[in-house]
């Protein structure tokens, strides 16, 4: 399950040869002078769709490198020949989410002969809900380097879309348990959550996820829908018609999905908190007399931990 993973049945770039034969040079004429040592594992990010979105120095880089280890050798083999890359079946390493801890060890042989490996995974960056983060873990623990090469990814694209400014940050849950009672507990913690939440989900599952997500009420929810691809679809409403919006056309519950939860509105305070907190501070620590403050008054927990550190601080405490 990759919410990553690009639409196999769509054309995802017009591109022609010629034209990635020059995209070549370029990447070439870009990163050739830049340093790529050897004894090293370079983490690459590939498009989530549309083909076009890879880098100069991910294509440099994956020309010159030993070996390449990834989830799908086919996928990855397609994607190669797509952008005129010829690497032998041989030289790919199967890594996967089954089989990631003996594949990392065959990485590490190679690294050892002062070797360099490129991993990717079927799309967008590696080891952010797909493998990879053992593979790097084992890299380090080998005592060899790690270099990311950045590019695209499925939770920044959704999230510059939605409209979030960012201020207080964003949480990364990803997929949530496919078991009912499961997925309901995990959607009532974040329920809880007053930043903005990213979650990810395949085309199986979203209506479980938008039934499960109803109990947000009015909490906007912006829906990614085949990102970068041809047939991409971006909207946002309350997280109580999601369900309804999703049923309303069959196509909408087609390809793969990035939700991102916008952040809790901000309630305006009643001084309730806050006259709670000048109470409860000299008699316990602050993040007891926050917790307190919070269900005596129903404010944000988070809001009454800024003003409680802002009372300590003129207190001098």
């Amino acid at each position: 399950m990759n919410a990553d993973a690009p639409d196999r049945d769509t054309p995802t770039s017009t591109l022609g040869s010629n034209a990635w034969a020059r995209a070549l040079l370029a990447a070439h004429d870009t990163s050739a002078h830049q340093n790529h040592p050897t004894h090293t594992l370079y983490v690459v990010a590939t498009p989530i769709g549309n083909l076009a979105d890879i880098t100069l120095r991910a294509l440099h880089l994956l020309s010159r490198c030993d070996y390449i280890a990834c989830e799908d050798t086919r996928h990855t083999q397609q994607l190669l020949r797509a952008y005129g890359l010829d690497k032998a079946s041989s030289q790919l390493i199967a890594l996967h989410q089954h089989n990631e801890h003996e594949a990392a060890q065959t990485v590490v042989q190679y690294l050892g002969q002062g070797l360099r490996v490129a991993y990717v995974s079927d799309a967008g960056t590696p080891a952010i809900s797909d493998p990879g983060a053992r593979l790097v873990d084992a890299t380090r623990q080998a005592g060899f380097r790690v270099l990311p090469l950045p590019g695209a990814s499925s939770v920044t694209t959704a999230l510059c879309a939605s409209g979030m400014t960012g201020q207080d940050g964003f949480v990364f849950a990803g997929f949530l348990p496919s078991k009912a009672v499961e997925r309901q507990h995990a959607v009532h913690t974040l329920a809880q959550e007053t930043r903005a939440v990213v979650l990810l989900e395949a085309p199986h599952r979203i209506l479980a996820l938008a039934q499960a997500l109803t109990v947000l009420g009015t909490r906007r929810v912006t829906v990614g829908r085949e990102l970068t691809k041809q047939f991409e679809h971006i909207h946002t409403l309350p997280a109580q018609e999601l369900s309804d919006w999703l049923q309303a056309q069959s196509e909408r519950q087609k390809g793969e999905f990035v939700l991102v939860i916008h952040d809790a509105p901000v309630e305006a305070s009643t001084g309730e908190g806050l006259r709670v907190l000048q109470l409860l501070l000299p008699e316990l620590p602050l993040k007891t007399a926050v917790k307190l403050a919070a269900e005596i008054s129903g404010e944000s927990k988070n809001h009454l931990y800024d003003q409680a550190l802002a009372l300590k601080n003129a207190t001098g405490d």
